[in-house]
């Protein structure tokens, strides 16, 4: 049951123009009722709500104080963003949130002029600031940039290389650390929400900048001496921000991020500070006000929809195991009996199913944090002593470690195997966390060897080949959600390296699938086979190496060659297009096309209909086989032409 909340302060600002004429007394309640409003557009879209329950204080108190947009507001990866687009402009279609033509899930650069810099992955919003600061620093324009980054991306370690050059930025630069798992300070009060407000005062700044300056001209020993007592003095009546003071911050905090009195004093003062950069610190609850009364140790990060009454979340029933959960299994059976296999994951340890092998073994399993780049390096140090590690990351964040892949492991010809989730489209969450890339980007090295699961059993049968393969790297790929539902084997068998199958045999049209389109390469084929066309289907298993002699066998005996996978351009299909090429085997009768994404990013939205929009669906198929053979009964029109 969908329930509107009232709302009668929230409706008088629409925009944080409207917002700042509002008296500061008012701000509570505009608070509670923002935060009603998003628990009420959750109920109906779903989505990343715990991140945004847990500042809308502070989303309240930043545009309240700043001069949003020209003060640069940037969300880190923007699960937190859901309040801040309410009160700027998009009240209006925030229920439309990660659907089809509806708001997107994250920040996104064209939706608002209040989102300078789009993020779907972590980490990224203090060197988007910096370069923001330093840009108007330069032009000599008035607008700060303002960075609101978790705690947990500051695992990630390229908010440390901005922070280590933030000081260029001066006072243009603003850093708010939300510390929503109390991970750094003990609990926040009176006492250092008094001292936050007293050490961000332009007078304690400018003594304190005075106080540097004196030190700096001291001989060397007493400036050492002085610099570690006043380090000291400080972290030991605020509770931390040494380590920001070493990066050139003047830390602020911890204060309370709920606490409406606490924040705007604090961040008024930041705001009207002749030096910087600054770190203020602020201590929130993520989830907080959240709806559901059962405990929750991820406070309700993402949801599905639910009743505002019932608190019923709408389920689905599956039908099959997914293919996350099929993975876990398939790897804990294998480590049961090879105690070399160790698992990686870079804080996705629920979302890769690497909780479940944690359970059964613990000491051989690692969760490094938002560091991508480290989890690969760290299996190939691993791996160069003789151990198995699985590198298992979505395909969209494993991008962030391309240069350890390729430096790390693949010049090194190191066996480090790489489990890659969410292959493909992956629906509401959109291009930023679309898998549409790795293919591309791990067939082209050296040595690699790349799998692409299309059902349950074929995962598991990669998952042992990967574990036999000790003479170089190896990936296999598979998507979100539910497989097809065949039947899972108790233990996989360990396939042939590049050695495809063949799923169905004709002898007129060729369709060789790479991964999960299967599925819809048969349907496909049934519909063609009722048009008088007889089609091969093949499972070609292996994007590198390619299976020639399948590839020739299947040339030499149709009269179409098609290929078909959930990845990007410069894929499979360019693989197998090369082979054909330097062979001269396409030089002859043989038809060749290749069915893959269009080269642009493709907007978030229902699975199903993101690959009907692709071409990648059996109607899609049919489409660009009956177009490639110039048959003029087409039937339905599939943008899949513009992928040939």
């Amino acid at each position: 049951m969908t329930v509107r909340p009232d709302t009668p302060l929230l409706d008088t600002a629409p925009t944080p123009n409207d917002l700042r004429k509002l008296p500061r007394e008012k701000l509570r309640q505009l608070s509670d009722e923002l935060r009603a409003e998003v628990i009420s557009a959750a109920s109906v879209s779903g989505g990343h709500f715990g991140a945004g329950l847990g500042v809308v204080e502070l989303t309240v108190a930043l545009h309240y104080v700043f001069n949003t947009p020209e003060d640069r507001l940037i969300w880190d990866v923007g699960h937190q963003a859901y309040p801040h687009k309410i009160l700027t402009g998009r009240r209006d279609r925030i229920r439309s949130i990660r659907q089809t033509d509806g708001l997107a899930p994250f920040t996104k650069r064209g939706e608002s002029a209040f989102d300078p810099f789009g993020a779907g992955h972590s980490s990224t919003s203090i060197s988007a600031a910096l370069g923001m600061a330093v840009a108007n620093k330069i032009a000599d324009k008035p607008g700060r940039a303002i960075a609101v980054i978790g705690d947990g991306a500051m695992s990630g370690g390229m908010a440390y290389e901005a922070m280590n050059n933030a000081k260029q930025a001066g006072n243009k630069l603003i850093v708010i650390l939300n510390d929503n798992d109390m991970s750094i300070a003990p609990a926040v009060g009176g006492l250092s929400a008094y001292l936050a407000r007293i050490i961000s005062s332009e007078t304690f700044l400018s003594v304190r900048g005075f106080g540097k300056k004196i030190i700096e001209m001291l001989p060397r020993a007493l400036a050492d001496r002085a610099r570690l007592w006043e380090e000291t003095a400080r972290g030991l009546a605020l509770g931390g921000g040494t380590l920001f003071d070493e990066l050139g911050f003047y830390y602020v905090g911890p204060i309370d991020g709920h606490n409406l009195d606490h924040l705007l004093p604090v961040l008024e003062n930041v705001r009207d500070a002749v030096d910087g950069p600054i770190l203020v610190h602020v201590v929130t609850e993520k989830g907080k006000g959240h709806p559901f009364a059962e405990p929750n140790t991820e406070k309700y990060h993402a949801v599905p929809q639910f009743d505002l009454v019932t608190k019923e979340r709408k389920k689905s029933t599956p039908k099959s195991p997914t293919f996350t959960n099929v993975y876990a299994d398939a790897l804990i059976k294998e480590a049961s009996d090879d105690e070399k296999i160790v698992a990686i994951t870079a804080a996705m340890p629920s979302g890769t199913g690497i909780d479940k092998f944690a359970e059964a073994f613990p000491d051989r399993s690692f969760d490094v944090g938002i560091a991508e780049q480290h989890a690969v390096t760290f299996a190939a140090g691993m791996a160069a002593e003789g151990y198995k590690p699985f590198v298992t990351i979505y395909s969209t964040f494993l991008q962030r470690a391309y240069d350890q892949i390729v430096h790390d492991v693949a010049v090194q010809n190191l066996p480090v195997r790489f489990a890659i989730d969410r292959a493909g489209l992956v629906g509401a969450d959109g291009p930023t966390h679309a898998g549409s890339f790795d293919v591309t980007y791990l067939a082209s090295l050296p040595n690699f060897v790349v799998m692409a699961a299309a059902d349950e059993a074929e995962l598991v049968h990669m998952v042992a080949t990967a574990v036999s393969i000790d003479d170089r790297p190896s990936a296999v790929r598979y998507p979100r959600g539910e497989g097809p539902g065949v039947e899972i084997p108790l233990k996989g068998e360990i396939l042939e390296i590049g050695k495809g199958r063949i799923v169905k045999r004709g002898s007129s049209v060729a369709i060789v699938s790479l991964g999960a389109r299967l599925s819809e390469a048969l349907k496909a084929a049934d519909e063609l086979e009722a048009r008088g066309l007889s089609t091969t289907v093949a499972d070609a298993r292996f994007a590198k190496p390619v299976d020639e002699k399948m590839l020739r066998d299947l040339a030499a005996s149709h009269d179409l060659l098609i290929t078909v996978e959930e990845g990007s351009i410069g894929g499979f299909g360019a693989h197998v297009m090369d082979f054909l090429a330097e062979t001269g085997i396409s030089d002859g009768a043989l038809k060749v096309r290749a069915l893959k994404l269009p080269d642009t990013f493709i907007d978030h939205g229902k699975p199903d209909e993101m690959y009907e929009a692709a071409g990648l669906n059996a109607s899609g198929i049919v489409s660009a086989v009956l177009k490639a053979l110039g048959r003029n009964d087409l039937g339905q029109t599939s943008v899949a032409a513009s992928n040939q």
